[in-house]
This record gives C-alpha cells, structure tokens and sequence, in this order.
C-alpha cells in the first residue's frame, strides 16, 4: 500500500489501527510521509495526522518501557478477563494475549476466564508454573477496581495458589483511568461514525455482528 499512487481512506484507517495497537513505529512515520506527499483526502489526512502524533508519543514510552521492564523469564503473566457464555468473546481474550506477546516478548503468558469458560484462573496458574515460573503476575482485564477485583480474583488466585506452595503472585491493578484508554474510547467512536456513513468497513469487534448502525425509534 505505501507504494501506491494515492492512500485511500480504508488504508489511513489500516495505518491508524495499526498504529494504535501495534505501535508500529516505521508504518507510523512512512504513513504520514505519504499523508504529506501523496494525498488529498482530508479523511486521510486527518487519520495520518493524528498517528504521526502517536509515533513521537510512543517512541517515548518505548524508550521508558525498555528501560523499566520488570518482567523476568521467571515470572508468568496471566491476564483474566470476566468469561463468557458467548465462545466468540472468549476467544477475543486469546487474540488480545498474542497481541501483548508480540508487543512485549515476555515469555510466559497465558490466558484466564474469571468464570463461566475455560481456562480458569487455576489452569492457568497451573500452566505458568509449569512452563517454570516462579512468580505470577495476575493482571485483570477489566475496566474498574470492582467486587470482581477486591474479591472474587482474590480469592480464585489463592485456591490456585495452594497447590503450588513457594510461589507468589501479585494481582495488578485494573485498566482503570489511563490515559491510553481516552485514545481508545476516540478511536473506537470515529471507526463506527465511519462505518454507519458508509466510509469504512465493520471493526473487528463490530464485524458480523450487524450491531454498528443507527438505531431510530418508532413512534
């Protein structure tokens, strides 16, 4: 697509997703130079713009974030999510592991369900340990510090723990109001404002779903 003769709309919106999860610095700095260049769209423009912004701002947090990584070889990392009874949601928690894999490189990761699917907490504590971790760091996949966070993953952390004596664990904190999750939120609106005025496709959240289109109600 960079060596093209124009960057369309649906390919700005490539570059920014991209971009947005990824943190692809090269793609970032290459698609606003064809922003500059190439185009004329002002729907591109603004997409591009925006991520040439979030290439200098990344670049930062990956200088920091080399500098800081407190995840050894020995420590597994088990993000947990609520579970669902719906197999495609369950399955989107995997995707967002292989995700923090390719973006960190730890080397033990592994996948949890709070309830109502498998891997439970325990399975995957069970896994860490086995793949040799001596620490776990139980990083919840929700939003805000609720009964799910203070008690319930407490408590199922614990019961997995004790058949494994010798190793701790810590609970983080959840997502939470961070800053990130503002850039989010915005991308997230802008893609399904796109996609009901026709310009973009589904996300893939979205996609399949039929669920991204205007709703009027009947008098």
């Amino acid at each position: 697509m960079l060596g093209s003769a124009a960057v369309t709309v649906s390919e700005a919106r490539f570059f920014a997703n991209h971009c947005c999860i990824k943190r692809d610095l090269t793609v970032c700095k290459l698609a606003h130079y064809q922003s500059v260049k190439l185009t004329k769209n002002p729907q591109c423009i603004r997409h591009l713009s925006a991520i040439s912004c979030l290439s200098v701002r990344n670049e930062d947090m990956e200088k920091e974030e080399e500098q800081k990584t407190l995840v050894g070889d020995a420590d597994g990392v088990i993000i947990v999510d609520h579970g669902s009874r719906r197999k495609e949601s369950n399955l989107m928690l995997n995707d967002f592991v292989g995700m923090f894999v390719a973006r960190n490189g730890y080397r033990i990761v592994e996948p949890a369900h709070m309830e109502l699917a498998e891997p439970s907490i325990k399975d995957a504590f069970d896994s860490c340990v086995q793949r040799g971790a001596t620490r776990i760091i139980i990083s919840p996949f929700f939003l805000l510090p609720g009964k799910h966070w203070s008690k319930d993953i407490p408590a199922l952390a614990a019961e997995a723990a004790k058949a494994h004596p010798g190793i701790s664990y810590v609970i983080t904190a959840p997502l939470g109001l961070h800053e990130l999750l503002v850039d989010v939120m915005n991308d997230r609106i802008q893609q399904c404002l796109m996609h009901v005025s026709g310009d973009a496709d589904e996300c893939s959240v979205c996609a399949g779903t039929g669920r991204c289109r205007l709703y009027t109600s009947e008098i």
